[in-house]
């Protein structure tokens, strides 16, 4: 479990120190546009699946994690230390950003651009897509393979690229918290805290009723007990 763990935090590390810090730098550098960040986000998903799906199985997220709960692909045991290494991860990852670019005032966090309402339901379908990918392409509770890396780092930079300027295309509750609780803007945490787990949730619901009915059950945990 410890490797697990470790795997975990060091991928989402990745993921937030990439993808924020490719905001950043654009932000700060005007080096390449919209397109470039979304590029990065989903070559950084794919590379750290490609390294460590064998591992931890590659979730990165708190609410990839909470959906495999739920389709009864992860023990429930492991599912707060899964959590907490991922936010540790990102976390992490901020403060390193924040040490490097000590006068960015956002880090690259995730606010709306338009209402609060519009965002939580973009973030909703836009994780419902991505739990849908995952469960589609994963093996019991593992994101492993260069297919699995492809399919789900490329849907998620396809995401960034249209949803990114509207509602930050966070997908991932702890890729919102690690810059909020860094730069100390918190106030759209709950959005995307809570649009992702939801939306992971529905996307198990879509699966029992599109795919096999093995593919949401104990037996699919069997390599990860």
């Amino acid at each position: 479990m410890s490797h697990r763990l470790l795997s975990e935090a060091f991928g989402t590390f990745w993921i937030v120190f990439a993808g924020t810090g490719a905001v950043i730098v654009s932000s700060a550098t005007g080096a390449f546009p919209h397109l470039g960040v979304a590029i990065v986000f989903g070559l950084v998903v794919f590379v750290m699946i490609s390294a460590l799906g064998d591992v931890s199985g590659a979730h990165f997220n708190p609410a990839v994690t909470i959906g495999f709960y739920l389709a009864k692909r992860f023990p429930g045991r492991g599912v707060a230390p899964y959590v907490l290494s991922q936010c540790a991860g990102a976390l992490l990852a901020s403060l390193v950003l924040h040490l490097l670019f000590p006068f960015n005032e956002t880090l690259g966090a995730t606010n709306p651009a338009g209402t609060f309402l519009q965002s939580w339901i973009l973030e909703l379908i836009l994780t419902l897509g991505l739990m849908f990918v995952i469960l589609s392409v994963s093996t019991g509770a593992s994101e492993k393979g260069i297919t699995a890396g492809l399919a789900i780092g490329g849907l998620i930079g396809l995401e960034a690229l249209f949803a990114g300027p509207i509602s930050g295309a966070s997908m991932n509750p702890a890729r919102s918290l690690g810059p909020a609780l860094v730069s100390g803007h918190l106030e759209n945490i709950l959005l995307y805290l809570s649009a992702p787990v939801v939306g992971a949730a529905l996307a198990v619901l879509m699966c029992v009723c599109t795919r096999d009915k093995d593919c949401c059950s104990s037996r699919a945990m069997e390599n990860f007990s």
